[in-house]
C-alpha cells in the first residue's frame, strides 16, 4: 500500500548530494530560543530519533485543533454566550463559557511544547550524529500542515459572529500565513539557501499568549472596540497581514534578486524561477472561485474547508522542498487541483451536493496526502537505509 515510488531516481540522486544551507537572523530565535534550546536538547535521551521529537510536536499541534474541534465546531463558543449583550454584563452576569477555561491553558502548553520539539529536532540530530535531508523534508513537510493548524486554532477566541472577522476575511488571513510559508521554501528553491523568517518565532510566542491570555480573561476580554469600530479581531488581522505578505515578500524577491546579482544562486530562467508559484496560486484561485460563488460553504462547514485548505496547500509545499532539496525540477501544477475543480463544479450544477462534495473531498485529499508522504518517507529510508524512527547504533 505504501510502496508507490514518487520519487524519481533522479530525486534520490539529488538527496545524495544536498547540503543543508539557512540563515537565522531573528533575534529572538538568536538571543533567547536558540540558549534555550541548547539547554532543553540536553535533556533528551540520545537513543531518542530526532524524528520522534519532530511528529510528537506536530501531534501536540494537530491535538489542539481536535480539542477546538470538540468544544467549537462551527466557530461560535466565544460568540454566542454574550451575543448581543455588551462585555460589561457578560462580565457582571458571570457567563459560563462553552470553552472550558482550563482549556486554554492546555492549548498553550501543547503549543510551548510543539515549538520547543521543532526547535531541538535538528540540535537532537547533530547530537545522534543522524543529520540528513530526511530530518530536514520530514520537519518541513510537517511544517507546512502545522502553518494550518494554529490559526484554525485561533480563530476559536474571536468566534465568528460578534466583535469578530466574518468567515471569508479569515479565509484569507489563512492564505497570507500559507503564503508566508511557502515564500520562504519558493525563496529557497531559488537561492539555495532558507532564510528564516522572523515571524515564525514571533508568530508562536504571540499564539502562546494568546492562548494564556484567554485562559485568565477568557473569551469575552476581546468582545470590546479598541479604537473606534475596531476590535481587537481586527487588530490581529492587521498583525497578520503587516508581518506576512508586505514584509515577507520583499524580503524574498530582494533576495531572489541578490542571488541573481551575485550569481549565488540556481540561475534559472525567469519562467522557471516562478514556475513554483503556479500550484499555489491554481489551488488559491480556483478555491477562492468557489468559495465566492457558493458564500454558504463558509457557513455549513468551515472547519472541514479549512482542513481541506491546509491539506492541499501541504502537499503542494512538500512537493516544491522535495524539489528544491533533490535539486530537480518542481511540478507546474498539483494534481489535487483538478480533483479541486472537480468538486467545485459539481457543487455549482447540484447546489445541494455542496457539503457531500466539500466533506468528500476533503476525506479523498487528507488519504492522498497521507499516502504521498509515507511513501516518500519509506523511499527514501530504503535509499538511505536508515530507519524514520530509530537512531541506528554504530554497533549496527
Amino acid at each position: 500500500m505504501f510502496n508507490y515510488k514518487y520519487l524519481t531516481r533522479e530525486h534520490l540522486e539529488g538527496f545524495d548530494n544536498y547540503k543543508y544551507m539557512a540563515i537565522d537572523t531573528s533575534p529572538l530565535s538568536v538571543y533567547v530560543m536558540h540558549p534555550f534550546w541548547n539547554k532543553v536538547v540536553e535533556l533528551v535521551p540520545r537513543w531518542v530519533a530526532p524524528n520522534v521529537l519532530t511528529f510528537a510536536g506536530f501531534l501536540l499541534t494537530v491535538l489542539d485543533f481536535l480539542l477546538l474541534s470538540y468544544y467549537d465546531y462551527d466557530y461560535t463558543a466565544a460568540s454566542s454566550p454574550i451575543h448581543n449583550v455588551t462585555v460589561s454584563e457578560a462580565s457582571l452576569n458571570g457567563h459560563e463559557e462553552r470553552i472550558p477555561r482550563a482549556l486554554w491553558l492546555a492549548l498553550a502548553v501543547f503549543l510551548f511544547l510543539a515549538y520547543t520539539l521543532d526547535g531541538i529536532d535538528g540540535k537532537q540530530a547533530r547530537r545522534t550524529q543522524t543529520s540528513g535531508p530526511l530530518g530536514e523534508l520530514f520537519d518541513h513537510g510537517l511544517d507546512s500542515y502545522s502553518v494550518f493548524f494554529i490559526p484554525a486554532c485561533l480563530y476559536s477566541i474571536f468566534g465568528r459572529l460578534d466583535y469578530s472577522i466574518p468567515p471569508i476575511r479569515m479565509y484569507y488571513v489563512m492564505w497570507n500565513l500559507l503564503l508566508n510559508f511557502y515564500i520562504s521554501h519558493w525563496e529557497k528553491y531559488n537561492t539555495g539557501v532558507l532564510f528564516l523568517p522572523w515571524g515564525y518565532d514571533f508568530s508562536m510566542w504571540a499564539s502562546i499568549m494568546f492562548f494564556i491570555c484567554t485562559y485568565i480573561n477568557g473569551t469575552v476580554f476581546y468582545k470590546r472596540y479598541i479604537f473606534a469600530g475596531y476590535t481587537l479581531a481586527n487588530a490581529f488581522e492587521i498583525l497578520i497581514y503587516a508581518t506576512g505578505v508586505f514584509t515577507n515578500l520583499p524580503v524574498a524577491i530582494y533576495n531572489i534578486y541578490k542571488s541573481y546579482k551575485l550569481r549565488t544562486g540556481k540561475m534559472r530562467s525567469l519562467s522557471e524561477a516562478l514556475r513554483p508559484l503556479w500550484s499555489f496560486v491554481s489551488v488559491l484561485v480556483v478555491c477562492s472561485i468557489w468559495v465566492h460563488k457558493s458564500p454558504s460553504l463558509l457557513t455549513y462547514d468551515l472547519r472541514v474547508l479549512f482542513l481541506l485548505i491546509g491539506t492541499i496547500f501541504s502537499n503542494v509545499a512538500c512537493r516544491l522542498i522535495v524539489s528544491q532539496m533533490s535539486g530537480q525540477r518542481c511540478e507546474l501544477v498539483n494534481r489535487l487541483v483538478w480533483a479541486l475543480a472537480a468538486a467545485a463544479l459539481a457543487a455549482q450544477a447540484q447546489p445541494r451536493l455542496a457539503p457531500a462534495a466539500l466533506r468528500a473531498l476533503a476525506a479523498a485529499a487528507l488519504a492522498a496526502h497521507l499516502h504521498y508522504g509515507a511513501c516518500v518517507v519509506r523511499q527514501m529510508c530504503d535509499h538511505f537505509k536508515i530507519s524514520c524512527f530509530h537512531v541506528k547504533q554504530r554497533s549496527d
